[in-house]
């Protein structure tokens, strides 16, 4: 079975008219997620030396609302989900609803149904470039000063895991900027299709 088989057994053929580019874009989009949930697992799962012992939260740290392990898989396996969903902006299935969706299969998904969630993800996830760049200047996210949970090495796997994560928002916007273009196009043009037909008969 080749690699190109396998991934499109994974997630469906590519849509009629999608770039190559686009393919691509989506992939990196569906995988920015993966090295931090790995990082994530392996440091509060199996407990792996990946952050300092603490016996409790940083200084000015604020309330812990979730934690334990439960919590970490829970939030890794839903940040997979999602990262997944951005190949529905270059796959059939995010054009026409799946066979397994029952009262819906087999229709057309409406151009809006995935542009405005794909928009608003877009727009929520930018919250990662800036929680990393004010990580990087010592920052938490109010602009107190932090106090880091790696030293080192720590540091270094840290941010090889969560630097992909500043990438999905800009890669979901211009996927959902192509979807939306793409779209209308299609319907444009199937509408001058039927127009011919109409005119010729």
């Amino acid at each position: 079975m080749t690699a190109r088989t396998i991934l499109t057994k994974l997630h469906g053929r590519t849509a009629v008219g999608v770039p190559r580019w686009a393919v691509l874009a989506a992939y990196a989009a569906a995988l920015t997620t993966l090295p931090s949930t790995i990082w994530r697992i392996t440091a509060f799962v199996f407990e792996a030396p990946l952050v300092k012992g603490m016996d409790a939260p940083p200084p000015g740290h604020g309330p812990i609302l979730f934690e334990g392990v439960w919590y970490v898989i829970t939030l890794s396996v839903v940040s997979e989900v999602l990262a997944f969903l951005a190949l529905g902006l270059v796959c059939q299935w995010g054009e026409v609803w799946p066979r397994w969706i029952p009262g819906l299969r087999g229709r057309r998904v409406p151009t809006l149904a995935a542009v405005i969630p794909a928009s608003l993800g877009a727009i929520a996830l930018l919250i990662f470039p800036y929680a990393l760049a004010m990580m990087a200047s010592g920052r938490m996210l109010n602009g107190s000063p932090d106090t880091p949970i790696t030293e080192g090495w720590q540091s270094v796997a840290f941010w090889i895991a969560y630097l992909p994560l500043a990438a999905w928002g800009p890669l979901l916007g211009i996927l959902t900027v192509h979807y939306h273009r793409r779209r209308q196009a299609a319907q444009s043009a199937a509408g001058f299709q039927e127009a011919e037909v109409a005119l010729a008969g």
